[in-house]
């Protein structure tokens, strides 16, 4: 399996755009620190009763996921491509994904993604910085590679 090799240096990240993209796009040149993260998932919604019994409930909840991208990265543009359109068509465009990462042999499919939020421009420091992407999954399903 993993060999114990954690390293993420070669994974792939791969977006789908219906209607927008005629092919998949291969996202690349991500922030050195961070490339892509994604937040804890709440798997249940709970109550507790006046006397002292909890419930619980499974509830459907999407996935918030950020992706970095250093400002040079040619896949900012992807995006601003995203944004632009929607704003010119008033809609949205649904992202579909794919994160290959063999080092721990898996595959996790992204399903029905939302770009949630962008950082329109990158900040300057002494630098230009990293670009900020959010998606809204609606599920990701994992898989051996």
């Amino acid at each position: 399996m993993s060999d114990y090799n954690i390293s993420d240096a070669n994974s792939v990240f791969t977006i789908t755009v219906a209607n927008l993209f005629n092919a998949p796009v291969t996202l690349s040149n991500y922030s050195a620190d961070r490339a892509f993260d994604t937040e804890q998932r709440e798997l249940v919604e709970t109550q507790m009763s006046i006397d002292g019994y909890l419930s619980a409930g499974w509830v459907p909840q999407p996935v918030r996921q950020s992706i970095s991208l250093a400002a040079s990265s040619d896949s900012c543009l992807v995006f601003e491509s995203i944004v632009t359109a929607q704003d010119v068509a008033r809609t949205i465009y649904r992202i579909g994904g794919e994160i290959q990462l063999p080092s721990v042999g898996r595959r996790y499919t992204l399903l029905r993604g939302v770009l949630r939020a962008i950082s329109p421009l990158p900040s300057a420091g002494r630098v230009l910085e990293a670009r900020r992407f959010d998606i809204l999954w609606e599920r990701v399903l994992p898989a051996a590679l």
